[in-house]
């Protein structure tokens, strides 16, 4: 069997079992949605959620080229270190955030189905310019130079552009599936937003570190060297080549298929109960939209939550690894089952904590999404105190799977359901805007952070010794102790519809 069919494997099989217990559960009834709707429905979200799985293979296919690029050398020097990618992820993540004061807006106007293209599009030509970086730096091409000696500076650039084009992404599909779920079946929609998460998580880390592995060629020119002192590296470029072939591929499809609301598919338009009901006047300019969220406490509080959920969620997806390998003579953790299986795990992680997180708050809690969150943060503040304890043991991988599934449940319930909720479909765009915007500046906080408390592997014995790496753990805990704190304050927070 081939390797990407082993891998891929188990998640098809958790999808199924999802797949078999959505279709399971008691359906709500009074909603009146038609089969022909329903099929309609899955024909609209998919292409959109595959072109947003799509957009996080070309977003943190930065992290996979770190450790390609971090085991080469030019003058001397790796190419790319702790403090290097901590620069880049730093200023990606910065944009991506920033940009939704811009994009949030935008897409109110022009819809999800432009804005989905847009970013698709935007990102595809960004890694495009980062596979020909990566391509002319190790082959001598075009600007070889220039690029070799100033890398970091390059891809920090490169990568803050592709952001701010990879921003349109979660506006676009909550703001194309707002008008097509209702309040009371968003819960639903929040695990499928956990799983197509959980799917690009795992494109991003298990299909680009199994390019790097397949894709291999003798060193290309003497400038370079290895650290190991071998011959054969990566292929690099792939990494940033592959997902732009992909979203150009998906966000064709998107452009022939997917609509904005049901009655541009031929289905009649519903009132979906949220805090645009009864809202039939005119679209506010994006100034008074974002004065009316920045005065809904419920907003707010959400954006501090998924603040916390960014530095939390990136604290655990971007550094394991990077700990795994750099302290592996002396824990050994390369070569573990989660280390090698990393995307895979993370995505079934996801997959179920979003169901968990979806089924739960709409058959359990009334469509409410603050207990959903107040009970995965316990676990977060449960496993962050865990792991300052055991992080450098071998149950370190199993913990911070725990984790993911926790911290990607609270995402999908808060970015992708609660959002549309109290932002309601009419101003969904400027709401998903600023919920997310918070997100990206706790990843660009954690980012710094990390860049400034953990070791620098330029120096080998440092980053090799665990006791360097005491303060991965040790920062989540703050972050996770404030999230649960917040999200106990909108434990009975539910969407009020404006009268007609």
């Amino acid at each position: 069997m081939p390797i990407w069919l082993t891998k891929l494997a188990p998640i098809l099989i958790l999808l199924t079992v999802v797949a078999i217990v959505f279709l399971r559960l008691p359906k709500i009834e009074g909603l009146g949605h038609s089969k022909a709707f329903l099929r309609r429905r899955v024909h609209n979200w998919l292409p959109m959620g595959l072109t947003y799985a799509f957009l996080y293979m070309g977003r943190y296919n930065i992290k996979v080229s770190q450790h390609a690029f971090g085991d080469l050398q030019f003058a001397g020097a790796p190419m790319m270190t702790n403090q290097g990618f901590a620069t880049i992820f730093f200023f990606g993540t910065l944009t991506y955030g920033c940009s939704f004061l811009i994009n949030g807006p935008l897409t109110d106007r022009i819809g999800g189905r432009k804005a989905i293209l847009i970013g698709g599009s935007g990102s595809a030509v960004a890694n495009g310019v980062m596979a020909f970086c990566s391509w002319s730096a190790l082959h001598d091409g075009a600007g070889a130079a220039l690029i070799r000696s100033n890398l970091i500076a390059i891809l920090a650039a490169t990568y803050a552009v592709n952001m701010y084009f990879q921003s349109f992404g979660a506006v676009a599909i909550v703001k194309v599936n707002a008008p097509w779920f209702h309040v009371r079946e968003r819960g639903v929609f929040g695990a499928i937003f956990g799983v197509l998460i959980s799917l690009g998580i795992y494109f991003a880390f298990d299909w680009n570190y199994l390019i790097l592995n397949t894709f291999t060629e003798a060193l290309p020119i003497d400038a370079i060297t290895l650290k190991d002192g071998g011959s054969t590296i990566s292929q690099i470029h792939l990494v940033f080549s592959v997902p732009c072939a992909l979203l150009v591929l998906f966000t064709t499809i998107v452009f022939f298929r997917v609509k904005n609301t049901p009655g541009e598919a031929g289905f009649a338009d519903f009132d979906t109960a949220d805090a645009s009901s009864g809202d039939d006047g005119p679209q506010l300019g994006a100034i008074a939209v974002f004065k009316m969220m920045a005065k809904n406490p419920v907003i707010v509080t959400i954006a501090c939550i998924e603040f916390c959920s960014g530095f939390l969620r990136q604290a655990i997806m971007q550094w394991f690894r990077s700990f795994a390998k750099q302290t592996d003579a002396a824990l050994h953790l390369q070569s573990s089952f989660v280390y090698d299986n990393w995307g895979m795990l993370l995505c079934c992680a996801g997959i179920m904590g979003g169901v968990l997180a979806g089924t739960i708050s709409d058959h359990l809690f009334q469509s409410r999404r603050g207990p959903v969150a107040a009970i995965l943060y316990a676990g977060m503040v449960i496993g962050s105190v865990v792991l300052s304890f055991v992080y450098a043991g071998p149950a370190v991988g199993w913990l911070v799977l725990f984790m993911s599934l926790c911290v990607i449940g609270v995402h999908g319930m808060l970015s992708g359901t609660a959002s549309m909720d109290f932002g309601g479909k009419k101003n969904v765009g400027v709401a998903v805007g600023i919920i997310d915007g918070f997100v990206y500046a706790g990843t660009a906080v954690m980012a710094i952070t990390y860049g400034w408390l953990l070791p620098d592997d330029s120096d080998k014995v440092a980053a090799a010794d665990p006791a360097n790496w005491q303060w991965w753990p040790m920062a989540m805990i703050p972050m996770a102790v404030i999230g649960l704190l917040l999200a106990i304050r909108v434990w009975n927070a539910k969407p009020k519809p404006k009268a007609a």
